[in-house]
């Protein structure tokens, strides 16, 4: 969420997969033939098992595989592993990534930020992952779009991370009318481009993508606080939160719009990274948190607070460290 700024920042689970062959020597010379047949068939097949511990580096789940045998002509590719304890990350998005209003009014604050932060109180996806300070890159931008992510993913490519972070899109959804919104398909293509982008230079980053925040909810626990209404008056997120207190036909009419809209922005998160065999979106968890106005800046109760910025690197822990997707 959010709409201005500028700036930059600066774990669980391991496993490997030793590649090696047992090689055996040595059947009895002048053995009788059916026994050098039942020898010779054990030692077939446990030569041919490559075993499944780990990888070359020792990281759980590794994307970095030990070398395997050819595989069969016309044999489908396998699934890249996931890896569970990434070493750097680069974090893209808007100010929610920034932290903006998250500890000063109208500033960005990168030390709470969700993905890359250094704050005890937030204790972020680095933190977690134990990811050192100098290869945290946080690239995000408060105010972007989705039109703006293919040159984050470029500018992340350049440092090689391995893990990238999305979180961007309640921008394209909070505009000063409905008809200003951006299109589904556009959001769409904007968002493959940048999958690309970060493919073209850097082709084994990991990719975890947060959904859009829930506006319409934003809109629910705020329209009755003393203080809320007041601030969003100013112009924050207009085509959900204009005339909070309104519930005539024109005004569920424009809130159930943009509600409509994020939702189709999450299924085109979730559609385009299935497609990417090293994405994984948060399935939903981000747009269906039941956060409240504890969790959001008292700059603008739009923003994640610092508390919010805590839920937030709960949930990206939760699914980057799974052994498996959410179904």
């Amino acid at each position: 969420m959010g709409d201005e700024g500028n700036g930059r920042d600066g774990g669980d689970g391991r496993s490997g997969t030793p590649a090696g062959r047992t090689r055996h020597r040595g059947v009895l010379a002048g053995a009788c033939a059916v026994v050098a047949a039942v020898v010779a068939a054990i030692l077939l097949a446990v030569s041919c098992d490559s075993g499944s511990d780990g990888d070359a580096d020792g990281r759980s789940g590794g994307v970095r595989g030990a070398a395997s045998e050819p595989r069969p002509a016309g044999s489908p590719t396998p699934t890249p592993e996931w890896d569970t304890a990434p070493g750097s990350l680069a974090a893209l998005g808007d100010s929610v990534t920034r932290g903006y209003d998250a500890c000063s009014l109208l500033a960005d604050c990168p030390a709470v930020s969700w993905a890359t932060g250094t704050s005890p109180e937030v204790d972020s996806l680095a933190e977690r992952l134990d990811i050192p300070t100098a290869a945290r890159w946080n690239l995000a931008r408060s105010g972007a779009l989705m039109a703006d992510l293919p040159a984050q993913a470029e500018r992340a490519a350049a440092h090689r991370p391995e893990l990238v972070t999305v979180l961007v899109g309640a921008n394209d959804a909070c505009r000063p009318s409905i008809g200003e919104m951006t299109p589904v398909d556009e959001f769409r293509a904007d968002f493959a481009e940048a999958l690309r982008t970060l493919r073209r230079a850097s082709p084994d980053t990991q990719v975890y993508v947060a959904g859009v925040p829930d506006l319409e909810r934003l809109w629910s626990v705020g329209r009755d606080h003393p203080l809320a209404p007041q601030v969003w008056r100013l112009g924050i997120c207009p085509s959900m939160l204009a005339d909070p207190a309104a519930e005539d036909p024109v005004a569920v009419e424009r809130r159930a719009a943009v509600a409509e809209r994020v939702r189709a922005y999450n299924t085109a998160l979730r559609e385009v990274c299935a497609g990417d065999p090293r994405c994984r979106h948060d399935g939903g968890a981000v747009h269906e948190y039941r956060f409240t106005t504890r969790e959001l800046s008292t700059w603008d109760w739009f923003h994640p607070g610092t508390a919010g910025q805590r839920v937030l690197a709960g949930i990206a822990h939760r699914h980057v460290t799974a052994e498996r997707p959410p179904a």
